[in-house]
């Protein structure tokens, strides 16, 4: 086990985990416009930990962006070639980290703070053995009819499948991160000083051949990758912000009780019970259980409004060892 370290007098390390209510909200256009609007909304709260004196690493989600890169792709391809879902994650990456970078670089001159920030393209390492490339389960891209489905899968060898009711997608795999291959990199940009956006939507996957990265076309879980950033950082806190008030048990039901905290065993306990679905706050439990076996002290996880009252534990689930 690692311990979490910082530097004398900062009040922790924390790696914050953008949901991707956080850039594109549920129901809107999501036009460049809209989103710059949500990312300067969630950078206000960024910079509040910054003047606060928190060493603030940002990584985030990419789905609905990745969404609209893929269509465009579709859209475009009898006039410029598609690209694979590995380069349009490094663009999702680019775009994202734009708006974060230059939306943060604006708040804090104005707040006379002055902090370089950086985003890092990265790669997140997963193994081509990995089970999830036998099964895959993740819905990207468009909705099909059926013919058009069946046409990519025998044309592109696309897996398809009927998405609850609303037609037909493709679905890749979402295998385990292993590893952060820039980890070197982010660790001296962050012992710098500087502000972080790495790892966003879990990371370009990649695997190695022949002692070579290759990308593949698969999509990590931004969480899990968070986990992964967070551990090699050595971050203090891992703060998971998404689109719910924080943990709760039997989510959804009569008897639904949110959780102001819970230990590992707790929390490792209450995921073999089957609380927490696979594509929601599963991964959320299973990467605060990680990260606080590597050696870090709490995570919380919290609506994306509360970052700062949870950052202060006065908001959301607290995990702790």
């Amino acid at each position: 086990m690692v311990q979490a370290q910082t530097n004398p007098g900062v009040p922790g390390r924390v790696v914050v985990a953008l949901g991707g209510n956080a850039i594109s909200k549920r129901g809107q256009r999501g036009d460049a416009r809209v989103q710059l609007e949500n990312v300067w909304g969630t950078c206000r709260q960024i910079s509040k930990m910054m003047k606060a004196g928190y060493e603030v690493i940002i990584t985030h989600g990419n789905g609905p962006q990745v969404g609209a890169i893929l269509l465009q792709n579709e859209e475009a391809s009898r006039v410029v070639p598609a690209m694979p879902l590995d380069i349009c994650g490094a663009e999702s990456q680019g775009l994202i980290g734009y708006m974060i970078q230059q939306s943060l670089q604006n708040l804090l001159q104005e707040q006379g703070i002055k902090v370089p920030v950086a985003t890092v393209v990265t790669q997140v390492l997963v193994d081509e053995k990995d089970p999830a490339f036998e099964n895959p389960t993740k819905p990207v891209g468009p909705f099909y009819d059926e013919e058009e489905a069946r046409r990519l899968a025998m044309e592109r060898g696309f897996t398809v499948i009927e998405d609850s009711g609303r037609g037909w997608r493709r679905v890749v795999p979402s295998p385990d991160p292993k590893g952060v291959v820039e980890e070197d990199t982010i660790k001296l940009l962050v012992e710098s000083g500087a502000i972080v956006i790495a790892s966003g939507g879990g990371g370009i996957p990649v695997v190695k051949r022949g002692g070579k990265l290759v990308g593949v076309e698969a999509v990590i879980d931004k969480d899990l990758a968070g986990e992964r950033l967070a551990t090699a950082v050595k971050a203090n806190i891992l703060l998971i912000l998404t689109d719910v008030n924080g943990v709760a048990l039997n989510y959804g039901t009569a008897e639904e009780r949110l959780l102001g905290s819970m230990t590992t065993s707790e929390a490792r306990q209450y995921l073999a019970e089957g609380h927490f679905a696979a594509g929601s706050m599963g991964p959320k439990v299973l990467a605060a259980i990680r990260f606080l076996e590597n050696g870090g002290e709490s995570c919380v996880i919290a609506s994306l409004e509360r970052a700062w009252e949870a950052l202060q534990r006065e908001a959301g689930t607290k995990i702790t060892p």
